[in-house]
């Protein structure tokens, strides 16, 4: 199994070809836009290239000021697309000399899960805000260290749970906390997709003890989703492991199934998988129904009401996360989504393990 170390290994080798050790860094750093905070991205994997670059070009409170790669290649090509001067590209070795680049306000860590608590930490260490992609970190010890860190040299922390950012999603939490429907009394989500297209051979997706598998991958949405639209806190789970291709998963789960106890006597039924597409979340309260399908994809939210429908639209969602998340370090206001929200999800997460692993009820 290849810890943190070896992960790095090769993108610590190449990182020599990048020139960017602290003593070569220009010193008369660019200056960020009025009224814009300067994101630095952590990792240029498929999110960051395919998802948050493009969502930067439509941002209007923050743009793409900076980049952190093992990758010389990856740098030249990113700085060249994105206009990203020399200054602001750091590797894995000179990362904490990001304290001294007043163009950078925030350290957005696009990582493997395995590798967010430390990058957190180092980042809030070096006076950077910071965003973290789901699912927050491996254990809650590890969010709560998060957590304190920002706390201790007061900077903002917030999990990428977009879908709280995107307005249909939006209406099911505020109809658990309005009543609109009446009391919640039942909850089925599912998170899933055929991963056919992962090298399963050497993707960290594919190991567990990275952050991979379907539980950590695609499991916290539904987590998430069962919190949001309950209103409460689950205290207790059941889960059950499936697998019918031992061979190509024998490091992670391929499917959980998990229902979750509230209180009030709300139940939610859950599945998670890298096995099937799954993509839905249905409520029934005493007084009416809503579901969202799809509820998780990075576009085309939509569903119905037992009175209408849920169908607003956003040109983006990682463009609407992070704008709403450069205001409140703009403002000075709260984040929408903070670390304590992806701290409760992993808390969970560690119960359905517990749950599947013994065969038995878990209390949360």
């Amino acid at each position: 199994m290849l810890d943190r170390r070896d992960f790095l290994k090769n993108a610590v080798t190449g990182a020599a070809g990048l020139s960017l050790t602290t003593s070569t860094l220009r010193k008369c750093y660019p200056t960020r836009p009025k009224d814009k905070i300067g994101v630095a991205l952590v990792g240029l994997g498929y999110y960051s290239t395919d998802l948050l670059a493009p969502a930067f070009q439509l941002t209007e409170h923050c743009y793409l000021a900076g980049i952190v790669t093992g990758s010389p290649e990856k740098a030249t090509k990113w700085q060249q697309e994105h206009n990203i001067p020399d200054a602001n590209v750091y590797n894995y070795e000179n990362f904490d000399s990001i304290a001294d680049n007043d163009a950078i306000d925030v350290v957005y860590i696009v990582l493997p899960p395995f590798m967010h608590k430390e990058y957190a930490i180092r980042a809030a260490e070096a006076g950077k805000h910071v965003w973290c992609e789901k699912p927050m970190a491996m254990t809650a010890e590890e969010c709560e260290a998060m957590i304190q860190a920002c706390k201790a040299n007061k900077r903002q922390l917030t999990i990428g749970y977009r879908m709280q950012h995107e307005p249909n999603t939006q209406d099911i939490i505020r109809f658990a906390k309005e009543k609109t429907y009446g009391d919640v009394r039942l909850i089925s989500t599912a998170a899933g997709f055929s991963n056919g297209w992962l090298k399963w051979t050497d993707n960290w997706k594919m190991e567990r003890d990275k952050g991979g598998g379907a539980l950590y991958d695609m499991g916290v949405y539904c987590i998430n989703a069962a919190r949001y639209a309950s209103g409460h806190e689950p205290i207790a789970v059941y889960a059950q492991e499936s697998n019918n291709d031992p061979v190509r998963y024998q490091k992670c789960d391929m499917t959980t199934n998990f229902q979750l106890e509230f209180p009030d006597g709300i139940i939610a039924n859950c599945t998670t998988s890298l096995g099937m597409n799954v993509n839905y979340l249905n409520v029934t309260a005493n007084n009416g129904s809503y579901s969202l399908s799809p509820f998780q994809q990075y576009s085309g939210i939509k569903g119905v009401t037992s009175d209408g429908v849920l169908n607003k639209v956003i040109p983006n969602q990682q463009t609407k996360q992070m704008d709403d998340n450069a205001l409140s370090i703009l403002n000075n206001t709260d984040v929408l989504v903070p670390g304590k929200e992806g701290m409760m999800d992993i808390k969970v997460v560690e119960a359905i393990q517990k749950s599947a692993r013994e065969g038995c009820r878990v209390t949360i």
